[in-house]
């Protein structure tokens, strides 16, 4: 039996089947981590575990964070924007948040000029 969104949350919700982006932030340092996708399916399951999962538009598949790589993300929050189409996570992240191992995914500047 799959995990569903109660329907408080999902009144929350600009377009219930739509992907939502969901930014993770450090709860602790405030640093902007990660950009990623979910689905309903993923923030029921987020909401229930605490551990951050998203969805993969590339593999088209859940994905719980850290999973095979150990570089987790337990959830400590989670707030909705205004819209209700924007997702924003406080996060305890273990490890890389990146997948090419650094911390952040927000590595690379580009100067303005």
């Amino acid at each position: 039996m799959a995990i569903e969104l109660s329907p408080e949350v999902l009144a929350l919700l600009k377009e219930q089947a739509e992907l939502i982006p969901a930014i993770a932030q450090d709860a602790t340092t405030g640093e902007v981590l990660m950009l990623a996708y979910m689905n309903q399916e993923s923030l029921a399951i987020t909401i229930e575990t605490g551990r951050a999962t998203y969805w993969s538009r590339s593999r088209n598949e859940l994905w719980e964070k850290g999973a095979t790589s150990g570089h987790t993300q337990k959830v400590i929050s989670i707030a909705i924007d205004c819209d209700g189409d924007a997702l924003l996570f406080k996060v305890e992240q273990v490890g890389a948040a990146c997948h090419t191992g650094d911390r952040t995914c927000f590595h690379r500047e580009i100067a303005l000029n």
